[in-house]
């Protein structure tokens, strides 16, 4: 992805969630240059990856194949005790997070405003693979028995409770959607397993310079997150 457009998805995320009165905590409002001061007291956003996130999956086309999203809060099993997770994300009307699970981490998706979140889920086999089997499903606390391949839409306020195995993939339909996630602590390196495979961070073509760091910019821009990872 070109920087460029990167900073266009940051700035049009910043609207939507001004626009939804989602406020982020003040460092994410910090510029590249201001986080050259940052050292020991930041090692947790380091470490845990906190913040800024957009990728689109190696597939060339964002608003195809793609996904925002801003880790809040963080633990790191072995590191430190918090073993939850809080992310915000966007999900642009059409736009597909591809089929996967995760191996440890439980989580719920939540629809905090704009479009419906329409998410299709099956079991995982002994494989990795789809299961045939039907499966169930939480939602706001009401289990549900669906059948694999079945596709669950939350409206606003709605959400779904998704247990580790359990495959997913999602997109927004009448509109972008404001997504929230309540987890286990997350690991994007170990704990992801996709159907097929793709590329989680993107490479960049730094055609102009960074608006906001992500999560991927910081061993490259702060020597404190090197330290301290």
């Amino acid at each position: 992805m070109k920087r460029s457009e990167i900073n266009a998805i940051l700035e049009s995320a910043v609207l939507f969630l001004d626009e939804y009165r989602y406020a982020l905590p003040p460092w994410a409002s910090w510029r590249p240059a201001d986080w050259a001061g940052a050292g020991e007291e930041a090692r947790e956003i380091f470490a845990n990856a906190l913040g800024w996130d957009v990728t689109d999956f190696g597939s060339g086309d964002y608003r195809r194949r793609g996904l925002f999203l801003f880790t809040v809060r963080n633990g790191k099993p072995g590191r430190d005790r918090k073993p939850y997770a809080e992310k915000i994300m966007i999900v642009e009307e059409n736009q597909e997070t591809p089929m996967h699970f995760h191996f440890f981490k439980m989580e719920d998706i939540i629809n905090r405003g704009g479009g419906k979140l329409v998410i299709e889920l099956y079991s995982s086999d002994e494989r990795e693979g789809l299961s045939t089997d039907p499966l169930e499903v939480s939602v706001d606390g009401i289990r549900r028995e669906i059948r694999a391949g079945d596709r669950v839409t939350l409206g606003n306020g709605e959400s779904i409770c998704l247990e580790p195995g359990v495959y997913h993939r999602f997109w927004a339909e009448g509109g972008r959607a404001l997504i929230g996630e309540v987890s286990m602590a997350n690991d994007d390196v170990h704990d992801n397993r996709f159907l097929e495979p793709v590329g989680r961070f993107p490479e960049i073509e730094e055609d102009v310079e960074p608006l906001r760091l992500l999560v991927g910019d910081y061993p490259r821009f702060v020597k404190a997150a090197g330290e301290g990872a």
